[in-house]
């Protein structure tokens, strides 16, 4: 097993667990609205705040974008009109926010959120590992590979299920490996307040539709950035086809659904998603000429999530190092001062995740016991800390409408994510 948790991470391990519960408990999302307008290529900052992460642009709910003043030599291109509710593009490398919609706005994720559960649980679980499928991961629908109840699976073999084939029933078998469904959970909340993804919510690690559970398209560029320094993340997600063995007698093929892959000039990989409640949801990231971008949507019409996502991506190219930037992609948040009696409960529960995650010990929760109320404390200051926006309301039908079937594996039942 891999410890990357600095003194930081494993006090907001529990404290992801908090918000983790708070959230469950929430209201659901705001009630349905119409789909999503097309965003206009003008630019439009909305009202600012001095404590959006990132910059203050970026608490903009309109489309935010610099284009330079004064005489140019040649015209900068205008941004393509794209009809989703949020996105951002950014520079990966020097951390540029080049231009962005409601970046800071709160939707669902569906399953861009499996990006998170990935960087979150690669560095704790052993690729060579195995784990034991359980009724409840056996049971998740849609979009499985088709995990057997008491069966063993390699973890890197969940990992390229997760990735490739969106299996969510493979996103639950990776969280209950660490010990316990609510201990995969703790570690993936805090992960995102690890990378000061502060508007993301973790519920579910596969990104199926729970109350409370919400992201924005600027942590979804975070999460992004953060795989494309893992070469295990990108192992997985630039995989194109796998074979994933259900039992001695069955196995299955696995191809990625992320078409970018294959159609794009210098794709580097990314994660499709879709629920009846979340729309369409994309990230996406690209290489050329020595630039690495990302690209992040949410809330878009069904079917042209990378469509969009390869205009933002062209433009960005086009752009890169010629506009202002609107804001930056922050980077990790850093380890607090040496640990004092304060941080005791936090090591404890760090040290319960690394026992049970290796196959002994209790579970984080139950070393924690939601029984400290400076924890809990954390956990609801982390939440709720960033401006008070309410989750976006997502178009009506709920899971059991879906859009066309997509090819492939991508053809699954309602409220595929």
């Amino acid at each position: 097993m891999l410890d990357r948790f600095g003194p930081l991470r494993t006090a907001l391990a529990a404290a992801g667990a908090v918000v983790t519960a708070l959230a469950a408990v929430a209201p659901a999302a705001a009630a349905a609205s119409p789909p999503a307008p097309s965003a206009s290529p003008s630019a439009s900052s909305g009202p600012a705040s001095p404590g959006a992460i990132g910059g203050a642009q970026l608490a903009g709910r309109g489309v935010i974008v610099n284009y330079p003043s004064g005489a140019v030599t040649k015209p900068v291109p205008k941004l393509p009109a794209i009809k989703a509710s949020a996105w951002v593009v950014a520079d990966a490398g020097t951390g540029q926010v080049l231009a962005a919609r409601d970046p800071h706005g709160w939707y669902r994720p569906a399953s861009t959120l499996k990006v998170l559960t990935a960087i979150s649980l690669i560095p704790v679980l052993s690729p060579a590992a195995t784990t034991v499928a359980s009724k409840q991961a056996t049971s998740v629908s849609p979009n499985i590979v088709g995990l057997l109840p008491g069966h063993a699976y390699k973890i890197s073999d969940l990992f390229t299920a997760l990735l490739t084939i969106s299996a969510n029933d493979a996103a639950m078998a990776l969280a209950q490996a660490t010990g316990s469904l609510s201990q995969g959970m703790a570690v993936i909340n805090a992960e995102a307040r690890h990378l000061q993804a502060d508007d993301t919510v973790a519920v579910t690690p596969n990104g199926l539709d729970a109350p409370g559970q919400r992201t924005s398209a600027y942590d979804l560029a975070l999460f992004a950035r953060q795989g494309l320094r893992m070469p295990a993340f990108l192992k997985y997600d630039q995989t194109t086809s796998a074979q994933f063995r259900i039992s001695k007698k069955k196995s299955v093929g696995l191809w990625n659904q992320n078409s970018l892959l294959a159609t794009y000039p210098g794709a580097l990989g990314g994660k499709i998603g879709w629920t009846g409640a979340a729309g369409a949801t994309y990230v996406g990231m690209a290489r050329r000429h020595g630039v690495t971008l990302i690209v992040s949507l949410l809330h878009c019409p069904a079917l042209t999530e990378i469509d969009a996502g390869k205009a933002l991506l062209n433009w960005g190219f086009s752009v890169d190092g010629k506009v202002r930037p609107v804001g930056t992609l922050v980077g990790p948040r850093q380890p607090p001062a040496p640990a004092s009696a304060s941080t005791q409960p936090a090591r404890q529960a760090r040290t319960a995740a690394r026992s049970q995650a290796a196959g002994s010990g209790p579970s984080v929760l139950a070393a924690v016991g939601f029984s400290g109320v400076a924890l809990i404390a954390a956990g609801v200051g982390f939440a709720y800390s960033r401006r008070q926006r309410p989750v976006r309301p997502q178009p009506s039908g709920g899971l059991g409408e879906r859009p066309q079937p997509r090819s492939g594996s991508d053809r699954s039942g309602p409220g595929r994510p």
